[in-house]
């Protein structure tokens, strides 16, 4: 071995004080560097936390609160999407709401009428429906006429129970894809080219976890949709942000609902209306996203903020995959049970 290290052209420093004293510029390029990594490193972390804990996001009053400009929230008969209908309803937005539940939306507007004095709208449709023209038709009559303001993408499903995708029926991958892209894609189509035109706007794509932050085995589809809303969201976010336009892709961990299946709120699962509170709080705020590296995608929630920092700082992707994995195998399998004992029943 030592003849070997002879031979080479430079000799292999045996401490750092070697390569101190004999290759100052080397030790300068590894200070300078260290240097920054961790400059940069401090000053993202300070972001997180003074954005998270400190810093208001914008008005809402920039897109049209108490002015008459009308808010579009799709799925919002239940959960995250209701909330943001009752309070955006509060902060004096009119409201339409879109979602397949007749009768939860008619509770759901007059709710709103008795709390808030703004107008409301209610429109029955079935996002999974794409080929169905009449609806879609009555969707884009309902808005264009609108001065809408904040367009809420709410509307979304997710996977019956993790499973593997070679296992999951094709009617579930289907339905998933035209809900969370189809659907979004065709109703943000329909409201942003008026947002443009009047320089004034907000959208909000609710995202997950599952498609920024961690690999989410065993809901691959689910996963890939959530992956496209943040790509599409930065991606239109960029056109449209010197039109007046905002647009955002919400990081969303776990929520108590009926998708997520939760049904008690903890430290890291808050209630719809804990997280749509803290959403519209940090409008245009990254929060929690600063490390990820994805432009226009927001964790506004501060216990998932906190979570999205920490998994970046951290950065073993893999070793957060592999529990996601083993958390949907446990899952999978007491799903399975309680249908088998479900069908014994019969």
């Amino acid at each position: 071995m030592s003849n070997l290290l002879s031979l080479l052209p430079v000799s292999i420093p045996s401490s750092p004080h070697v390569i101190v004293t004999d290759h100052p510029y080397l030790a300068a390029v590894l200070l300078a560097l260290g240097s920054l990594s961790l400059v940069k490193f401090i000053i993202k972390t300070l972001g997180v936390f003074t954005q998270t804990f400190l810093l208001p996001g914008k008005s809402l009053k920039k897109y049209g609160a108490g002015k008459g400009a009308w808010a579009v929230v799709t799925g919002a008969s239940e959960g995250i999407g209701r909330e943001f209908a009752l309070q955006l309803a509060a902060k004096g937005f009119n409201v339409l709401v879109a979602a397949r539940n007749a009768k939860a939306l008619s509770e759901l507007t007059t709710e709103i009428e008795s709390k808030s004095k703004v107008q409301t709208k209610t429109l029955v449709m079935d996002f999974s429906k794409l080929d169905d023209a009449s609806q879609w038709g009555r969707f884009r009559s309902e808005v264009e006429n609108l001065d809408v303001g904040v367009l809420i993408n709410n509307v979304g499903r997710s996977h019956n129970y993790p499973t593997d995708f070679v296992d999951t029926p094709v009617d579930e991958v289907d339905n998933i894809v035209k809900i969370n892209v189809n659907a979004t894609v065709h109703v943000t189509k329909a409201i942003v080219p008026g947002m443009v035109q009047r320089r004034r706007g907000l959208v909000i794509s609710i995202g997950s976890f599952s498609g920024v932050s961690v690999v989410s085995p065993m809901l691959a589809t689910y996963a890939g949709t959530k992956s496209f809303l943040a790509s599409f969201s930065a991606a239109l976010a960029e056109e449209v942000k010197g039109k007046g336009v905002d647009v955002e892709s919400l990081n969303t961990y776990f929520v108590v609902s009926n998708l997520s299946k939760i049904r008690k709120p903890s430290l890291m699962i808050p209630t719809p209306k804990v997280y749509v509170r803290s959403v519209l709080s940090k409008i245009d705020l990254p929060c929690g996203a600063l490390f990820t590296g994805r432009p226009h995608v927001v964790t506004p929630y501060w216990s998932h903020a906190l979570l999205d920092w920490l998994m970046n700082v951290i950065g073993w992707k893999m070793f957060f995959a592999r529990y996601t994995h083993n958390l949907h195998k446990s899952i999978n399998k007491r799903a399975l049970k309680k249908i088998e004992r479900e069908a014994k029943k019969q």
